[in-house]
């Protein structure tokens, strides 16, 4: 029992403490909101909204997901086209984009983080291990990547709850 209460203080912590990659950068980020991701029950990732402003729209703004388990690189890939697809992004963004997925996206093991930062008008960077991992320069890339958790029709209104309250 004792167990079970330090690692939900733990997880409650560490839910919105600043993850490294955003304590840099002349930002003053604060926590928007946070929420769990399961799928059949199984929890894939907890994920907190960051924002360095007052609106979401026009500030940047920063998803961190911290997984509870691995995560082949492929699937994260695949799993984020298929949501942009789903979400009305074509066939040939998509192409383009895939390329991008892959010069970015990581291998995740359980317990590690990623961050997604969007600078709206602009495009996004990415973080693993506190560590910058790449840029994608395309404003709509950015735009339709984080829609998957901030759009209406994403697939967790859940989620999407949580991270927008």
């Amino acid at each position: 029992m004792k167990r079970l209460i330090l690692l939900t203080l733990f997880v409650a912590t560490t839910a919105h403490a600043l993850p490294d990659a955003l304590r840099h950068g002349g930002h003053d980020w604060r926590p928007w909101g946070s929420g769990e991701m399961t799928w059949f029950g199984f929890s894939l990732y907890q994920a907190t909204l960051w924002v360095a402003g007052t609106s979401l729209e026009s500030s940047p703004s920063a998803l961190q997901l911290d997984y509870r388990r691995d995560i082949p690189r492929e699937r994260l890939i695949q799993s984020s086209l298929d949501e942009m697809r789903r979400l009305g992004a074509d066939e040939a963004q998509l192409k383009r984009w895939e390329s991008d997925l892959q010069r970015v996206f990581p291998e995740i093991k359980e317990g590690e983080s990623i961050v997604g930062v969007h600078y709206p008008g602009r495009g996004a960077s990415f973080y693993h291990r506190g560590q910058a991992i790449g840029d994608v320069a395309d404003a709509d890339f950015a735009r339709r990547f984080f829609a998957i958790w901030l759009d209406p029709a994403s697939r967790s209104p859940t989620l999407r709850a949580a991270l927008l309250k």
